[in-house]
């Protein structure tokens, strides 16, 4: 990591559990901390991107529903979800983007009672005020969660009980010969802010009353 001695007693409360988080680097000129309760690491909020060029940035994002590829990578959250749920179960794809290519899997499978999120693209606040789902699509989006706990919080209480919530997210470990952030490419996306490991996850699933039933980076379960 990058040795900035004179900067490692600067804090900021943690964007998930509202802990101590300390300075962790700063690389790409951009500044970084991590948590010392649930080690989550994320940007300071000096360098976030304007929602303009966030859009900007989704919109660049080759999601073509048809692709077999963009399919394939969604295959362990749908595979999932066709293994456990009935197709009148309801659900809901959440940050489904531009191209929600997890929800045109299902639907080809029968499940026709999914709704959509995206607060770009589809902004149906009644989704998320009006409804309890089965379960809910998380995938490529929880990097993108400028207040986690807000959004987690939320998450939550739209499952019903029982209900899944199936995220996909690339984990950072600090395992030996696991990670380098510095020369991690994760993170090098502008709009990636928040990056979780094993501690994080069970911090969600604690604070928040759910079972954490798989921790990888093809398929994380939070079960109600």
């Amino acid at each position: 990591m990058t040795n900035h001695s004179s900067k490692k007693s600067f804090t900021k409360p943690c964007k998930l559990c509202s802990g101590k988080a300390f300075y962790f680097t700063e690389t790409h000129k951009r500044t970084y901390y991590r948590c010392s309760n649930c080690s989550l690491i994320f940007l300071d909020s000096n360098f976030y991107v304007s929602p303009k060029t966030e859009q900007n940035r989704y919109e660049t994002h080759n999601n073509d529903v048809t692709d077999v590829r963009y399919q394939n990578f969604v295959s362990p959250i749908t595979d999932a979800v066709a293994s456990k749920f009935s197709s009148n179960s309801v659900g809901l794809d959440y940050g489904c983007g531009t191209g929600p290519v997890a929800t045109y899997v299902l639907q080809n499978k029968g499940f026709k009672n999914i709704k959509l999120y995206d607060p770009y693209f589809e902004p149906h606040e009644a989704h998320l005020t009006s409804n309890t789902y089965d379960f809910i699509i998380c995938c490529e989006v929880m990097e993108h969660f400028y207040e986690p706990f807000k959004e987690f919080e939320r998450l939550s209480r739209l499952l019903k009980s029982d209900g899944v919530l199936y995220c996909k997210t690339k984990l950072f470990s600090e395992k030996k010969n696991a990670i380098d952030f510095e020369q991690w490419h994760y993170k090098n996306d502008e709009t990636h802010v928040c990056f979780y490991n094993r501690k994080s996850l069970e911090f969600i699933a604690q604070q928040f009353s759910l079972k954490l039933d798989r921790k990888d980076n093809q398929l994380i379960s939070f079960i109600a």
